[in-house]
């Protein structure tokens, strides 16, 4: 090991040499690198190599690099990069090579050496690299289109970038990523061939050895990976994905146009498809509105209006032959996205407003609009002051969504601002609808219009009917909230009745002892007796498994009301009763409590 190491540290003496002699380091910085390079050398020959190791190696390194290029920049001095600092970068790369060998699987350490290699500009290595790392993770498509980028961007290579693309799609045929990327590259790469050919024609040189085949200039190349893409993957969203890459280049024109004819031959039973000719359909008119510079406000509106509605239209060709929700999403989705747009007219306001109403009570007859529409729908309506049709939206989407915990508190708390006569039977009826283990929120929402609206008998009642929940979530949270209400309606006598009424109606929650312990704290004559009884019925329960009670326990033992002297056996009982690892986060937050850290 010893020989290695020393062969390695005389390699990096003509290096170090030619820093001294340019005047880039001193001779005591040479000697400093010289010992921390030894030290980093002979850790990356040990028998037992630790990935830490060759990090901090290469991050040495790197910052040696750094330092060498801001005191070039100092002094302006640009000479002997070859024997300066190619040596270094050299070294590193080995040293990553090493590191990528020993831990294939750390994709951070392989990208972390693309991207030494990128900032260095040594853009043969980077395809090297990228090479390696895709024989072990062949698996991983996004890394086949990282390194064609790389190769396209980088190196301006598009042969080498089209290679790697079609040996992604032998491991991936499938996969749309790939595909999408590889019809950009090709369109990007006939990008490039015309702005070259523009530019030898503006330079009015003779083409002679460059000849561009119109087919390629045009994307014809494009359009293969376009059709070998469709024919394996029958998505209308991935078609839709290839044009609107496809409309990013202004030589497009006919590949578009040969998309949006498969569209609309091959997916027209899809709503993605209306959805996207409806779109089309409104943005067709704003060319010709924006070079014609309308006169008014009135005037761009009413082009607005007309557009929007030739939108429309397209939706109710699409319905005639398709009704289904996915279909009335769209275009109940088109309509919100419209009304949401803000608009000093008030026409145009209006016109919206009405059409997005008349779409979700069609959809809504039709029993196919969204859950997510019906929220929408009753603020459209409350905003328009239109109580009784909230209230009659709210309802009908209970009885479409049942048993849908976000609807019923939707519609609820609808009908609670509504100041609604039978919100309690519909709270009932919820309750019986929803599935009990997923009916928490509607208990605490119930229990907050009760205690606000309902008498303070009426409102125990329903406590005691959430405290007997089969659900032990319901059942812990509402023992919680009976605490707070009593102590808020009733003071400090009725909490500490109701703590003793429930103090032995499992299961509990440990937040439901933390209150009352704060209850009792914020008294005028505090009884220790009282915390140190609710602290013990808490640890009864949670005392295995959660050391903070027992640290809090301790605490206020040695707090102005307590007896410090308890503090000693608190911590032989909880060494005794915690279990596993909280054992260890015991005796650490022990110690800092011991110490003042805490």
């Amino acid at each position: 090991m010893a020989e290695i190491v020393q062969q390695r540290l005389e390699d990096r003496i003509p290096g170090l040499e030619q820093l001294e002699r340019v005047g880039l380091f001193t001779k005591k910085e040479v000697r400093l690198v010289i010992k921390k390079s030894t030290a980093l050398e002979y850790k990356l020959h040990r028998p037992m190599l630790r990935k830490e190791d060759f990090i901090t190696y290469i991050e040495y390194e790197i910052g040696v690099l750094e330092l060498i290029k801001k005191r070039r920049l100092r002094i302006g001095y640009n000479f002997k990069k070859d024997e300066i600092e190619f040596p270094i970068m050299s070294r590193i790369s080995s040293v990553f090579r090493r590191a990528t060998a020993k831990w294939k699987d750390d994709l951070q350490l392989w990208l972390s050496h693309v991207a030494f290699c990128k900032k260095w500009n040594m853009k043969t290595q980077v395809s090297k690299v990228f090479l390696s790392l895709l024989a072990i993770h062949p698996d991983k498509p996004a890394l086949w289109i990282m390194a064609a980028k790389c190769e396209m961007e980088d190196r301006n290579s598009s042969e080498s970038a089209r290679h790697l693309f079609l040996r992604a799609l032998r491991f991936h045929p499938k996969n749309k990523k790939v595909y999408l990327e590889y019809f950009r590259m090709e369109l990007m790469h006939a990008e490039k061939l015309r702005r070259q050919q523009k530019e030898l024609e503006q330079a009015e040189m003779a083409m002679g050895e460059y000849e561009f085949s119109m087919e390629i200039l045009n994307g014809k190349l494009a359009e293969v990976v376009y059709k070998e893409a469709t024919e394996k993957i029958k998505d209308a969203e991935f078609v839709l994905s290839f044009l609107n890459i496809a409309a990013l280049f202004d030589f497009t024109k006919e590949l578009q146009e040969m998309i949006l004819q498969d569209l609309q031959n091959k997916y027209a039973n899809d709503p993605l498809t209306w959805d996207y000719m409806a779109k089309c359909e409104l943005e067709a008119g704003l060319g010709a509105e924006m070079g014609a510079e309308l006169q008014s406000t009135k005037e761009k509106a009413s082009d607005t209006v007309r557009r929007e509605e030739r939108s429309c239209l397209v939706y109710e060709e699409g319905l005639k032959s398709l009704q289904t929700e996915a279909m009335w999403t769209c275009y109940a989705t088109f309509c919100w996205n419209r009304f949401k747009r803000k608009t000093n007219v008030t026409e145009l306001k209006e016109k919206r407003q009405e059409r997005l109403l008349t779409v979700f009570q069609r959809a809504h007859d039709a029993l196919l609009l969204e859950e997510s529409f019906y929220k929408k729908w009753v603020k459209v309506l409350q905003s328009t002051g239109d109580a009784d049709g909230a209230t009659r939206v709210a309802v009908a989407a209970t009885k479409r969504f049942s048993q849908s915990v976000e609807t019923w508190s939707c519609s609820l708390q609808t009908l609670m601002e509504l100041g609604s006569a039978n919100v309690d039977e519909l709270f009932q009826e919820a309750l019986k609808h929803v599935n009990p283990k997923e009916s928490m929120a509607l208990w605490v929402l119930q229990l907050e219009w009760s205690a606000s609206t309902q008498s303070p008998e009426e409102t125990e009642a329903l406590f005691k009917r959430g405290l007997a929940s089969t659900v032990p979530a319901v059942s812990m949270e509402v023992k919680k909230k009976y605490l707070d209400w009593s102590y808020t309606t009733g003071g400090y006598k009725k909490a500490r009745q109701t703590f003793r009424s429930l103090h032995e109606h499992r299961p509990f929650s440990k937040e439901f002892f933390l209150r009352m312990i704060q209850i009792e704290k914020e008294q005028d004559s505090l009884k220790m007796s009282n915390i140190r009884d609710y602290y013990e019925r808490a640890l009864r329960e949670f005392g295995s498994s959660d050391e903070d009670l027992w640290l809090d326990y301790i605490k206020e033992e040695r707090g102005p009301h307590g007896q410090a002297e308890n503090s000693g056996s608190i911590h032989w009982r909880a060494m005794k009763s915690l279990e596993g690892e909280c054992v260890e986060r015991f005796v650490t937050k022990y110690t800092l409590l011991q110490t003042g850290h805490i």
